[in-house]
Parts: C-alpha cells; structure tokens; sequence
C-alpha cells in the first residue's frame, strides 16, 4: 500500500490492460519497419476481435453455455481466425497501399471506419453473452493461480494471451536485430530503392509484413474482447480507442518491441490508474490524455536525441515506385 493505493493491484490491472496495447503495438511496429505508417490498425484490431468471435461462437455449436468445446479448442480456433480475420483487413491495406501506392494515412484511415463498422454489424449476429462469458474463462488465469502472494498476483495470475504478447514481442525484437530477414526488412523500410537494387523483393516484404503486423495486431482485439472484459461487451467494444493508443505507443517506445513491452504496461497502468484515484469527471479526461502528452515528450526528446537508431524509418509512410530508383 502507497498513501491509501495497492501498488500490487495497479500492477496486476496495468499488465492486464497493457496487453491489448502491446499486440497492437508489435503489430505497427512490424509494419512500420517495412515503411508502412498503417493507421488502420483500429480497424484491424476490431476486425481480430471479430474472427475470434467467430471463432467462440462456432466453438460453441449453437450450445447455450461454453461446454460444447475442450478449452483448448475454443482458444485455439479463436486466435487463429482473429489473425485470419485482422490479416484479411491488412490485405486491403496492402493492397491499396503496395499495389495501387495510394495515401497510405487515408488507406488506413478508410481501413479504420470500415473495421470499427463491421465489428458493429457482425457482432450483433453472433453475439451471446451467456457463452462468450463462458468462453472466457479458457482465456484467463493460465497457471491456475489463485493465492495472494504479489509475485504471484503480478507475474503468475495472467491468461494465455498476455505470455503469448510478451513471447511475441521478445521474438520479434530479436527477429529485427539478429536475422538477415530483419535486416532486410530493415532496409525496406530504410531505403526501398537500395534494398531493390541489391536484389531484396520490396513488395513481397511489405505484403509480408503488413500481413503479419495485422495479424499480430489482431489479437489485441481477441484479448480485450475475451480476456480483460471476460466476454461481456463484444458488441461495444470500444478498441478502435485502444487501438490509437497503441499507434502511440510505437512512438513512445521509439520502434523497439522490447520496449513496448513495458511502455505498454505504463500506458495500462496510466489507464486503469484512474479507477484508483479520487478524480472527478473533467479530472478523468485530462487524465486520460496523459499516454499523448508522454508521445509528445518521446518526440521531442528522439528529435533532440537525433540518434539514428531512435528515429523512423526513412521511408514511412512514403510510396515506393519502382521505375524512380
């Protein structure tokens, strides 16, 4: 406890809550290293929290509660079709973007409003509370912890999804600073023209990426969907919101998925921290605009900093015509 607030229950809800940042966070930042600015990723992730929808409510077989399925099946066909599902969406992204080099910021502005859309649409047809919330229990609490220890409640006490974003980001960190393939995509996002010239694929690379970004990305919409809210508001989910949040977060933590791991857990805490405080209403929504002003800062401080390693690709958000190099 700390002056009336229990750091260990802050802590627990701030990595509980980073984690629907940190997916979508990893995400952009894979596609972001391919010189794509994907500002569609709201979109995407509501679109990963339709697949796995999907994914439960075929699980559940028309049954009326969550046991027509093992628990690993209800997991496992919902994380696959919320990658699906959230890859699909980036596919458009791609292609308008790689294909038809159009406005990469009202590409994903587009992809945005037709994904916050078609969450809302769908939802509503296959929507059942009573199951969802059933389902969800197959999400949560993977090691079965239920003491009150701190180390166990911070560390131990988390559902499958929130391990499988950390392993996510550890690998593609390493992926990024320790393969060829990183570096290569590096380059793409670099320098296309260069990377092309030394014989490196660059659509291939930013279809690939795009498509795994928003497949990552995509499990942020499952997470909150059928973790953090235990099933209950699917229909209005409001993830397009978090879904900017973790726009920002690719900023804050300078393109380096080692870091969004705990930037997420700041921009978590500073979340649910709120709930802690006595704060009145107006006090909530300059709050609330606290993960911004720490965007803000980073990029002040990248630009005094002017460290190569600290900046944006060369290339984001630019199109890349091959006949021009």
């Amino acid at each position: 406890m700390l002056g009336g607030i229990n750091i260990v229950n802050i802590l627990t809800d701030a990595i509980a809550m980073g984690t629907v940042f940190l997916f979508g966070c990893v995400g952009e930042t894979l596609t972001e290293k391919a010189g794509n600015l994907n500002l569609g990723i709201p979109g995407i992730m509501c679109c990963g929290a339709l697949g796995g929808g999907l994914g439960v409510w075929i699980c559940s077989a028309g049954a009326t509660d969550a046991a027509a399925s093992p628990g690993w099946v209800f997991v496992t066909v919902s994380v696959l079709l919320a990658m699906v599902f959230a890859a699909a969406a980036g596919l458009i992204y791609a292609f308008l973007t790689v294909t038809l080099n159009t406005n990469q910021n009202i590409a994903g502005l587009a992809l945005t409003t037709f994904g916050v859309g078609v969450l809302r649409f769908f939802s509503k047809k296959i929507n059942n509370d009573i199951v969802f919330h059933g389902a969800s229990r197959y999400f949560k609490n993977l090691f079965g912890y239920s003491g009150s220890g701190a180390f166990g409640r911070i560390f131990l006490s988390h559902g499958i999804l929130v391990y499988l974003g950390i392993i996510i980001a550890v690998c593609a960190s390493f992926f990024l600073r320790k393969t060829r393939t990183g570096l290569a995509l590096r380059a793409v996002g670099e320098n296309p023209a260069t990377a092309d010239a030394v014989g490196i694929n660059v659509s291939a690379f930013k279809y690939a990426f795009v498509l795994i970004g928003s497949a990552v990305a995509g499990l942020g919409g499952l997470y909150y969907v059928m973790d953090k809210s235990n099933g209950t508001t699917f229909s209005e989910a409001a993830i397009d919101t978090f879904g900017w949040m973790a726009v920002a977060l690719v900023i804050a933590t300078m393109w380096k998925p080692v870091l969004s791991i705990f930037g997420s857990i700041l921009f978590g805490g500073l979340y649910v921290l709120s709930a802690y405080l006595p704060l009145s209403f107006n006090q909530l929504k300059l709050f609330g605009m606290v993960p911004y002003l720490i965007t803000v800062l980073v990029l002040i401080v990248i630009r005094l900093l002017n460290r190569r390693d600290n900046q944006p690709p060369a290339s984001l958000g630019l199109s890349y015509f091959r006949e021009d190099r």
